[in-house]
């Protein structure tokens, strides 16, 4: 049953994927491309004289090669970006499915298709929104080449730091819970988690490379289209797995 469970999970996440491409395309991508334009006419601007976006060799010396893209923004927003979203919606998709073959049942009396929309909401939270309280997206233009590594290790640190606190104040909760102090149990599991993420925030590098004339209904809008793609992800998984699911489960019972 679980191979069963793990490759409609893959099928939601490609699924959730696609729709989030859709999304980005709609959304997200505009705002990027806003913010490239913005790094442009700077380094236009910030030029000191010559072509736009050019400095003037010194004398004597030869002019160096513009640096060649790579790849295409083009290529970046049409196929890089699928893929880029397939294999990720692919991959999160099968972890999904096998945390909810590990937790279904124990959770309560939730149907398959209640416990996965739960457990993507759940997920949604943990790994979208509460990194992104301290590490919120940033578009193009916004943070320095020689802080990359820093930026995304202390991302995926506060992402593990979410998961990681996640599982200590359920186990917690666990252990407390008796009949009739349900509530009392979550709730202390809930303030241990929000203390666990806080002192975590707190001891993690800040990072504040936001220019000071970056346009800030540019930056909202961007943070909130990031934000939106992974909704429409994590919605689509758990909606999608969870039909799924239920009607693998009702199979095994026949």
């Amino acid at each position: 049953m679980t191979k069963d469970l793990l490759w409609r999970g893959m099928l939601a996440g490609i699924l959730g994927a696609l729709l989030a491409t859709l999304f980005a395309r709609g959304f997200a991508e505009p705002q990027i491309d806003l913010a490239i334009g913005y790094e442009e006419s700077h380094s236009a601007h910030d030029a000191p004289s010559g072509h736009a976006g050019m400095a003037m060799p010194h004398a004597g010396t030869p002019a160096e090669p513009q640096e060649e893209e790579l790849v295409s923004r083009d290529t970046q927003k049409g196929a890089g970006l699928v893929t880029a979203l397939v294999l990720y919606g692919a991959a999160v998709g099968g972890i999904f499915s096998l945390v909810f073959a590990y937790g279904y049942g124990r959770m309560g009396h939730l149907g398959p298709r209640s416990f996965a929309l739960m457990l993507a909401a759940l997920t949604f939270a943990l790994v979208v929104l509460v990194p992104a309280i301290k590490y919120p997206q940033t578009p193009p233009a916004v943070g320095k080449h020689e802080t990359v590594a820093l930026r995304t290790a202390a991302y995926f640190g506060m992402i593990a730091l979410s998961l990681g606190a996640a599982v200590v104040a359920a186990r917690i909760r666990s252990a407390l819970a008796r009949p009739g102090r349900g509530f009392d149990a979550t709730l202390l599991g809930l303030v241990i988690y929000l203390g666990l993420v806080g002192l975590g925030q707190f001891l993690l590098p800040a990072v504040n490379e936001v220019p000071t004339d970056f346009p800030a209904v540019l930056l909202w809008n961007f943070r909130v289209a990031s934000i939106g793609t992974q909704l429409v992800l994590w919605a689509t998984i758990g909606l999608a797995f969870g039909l799924w699911a239920e009607r693998v489960l009702q199979k095994a019972k026949s």
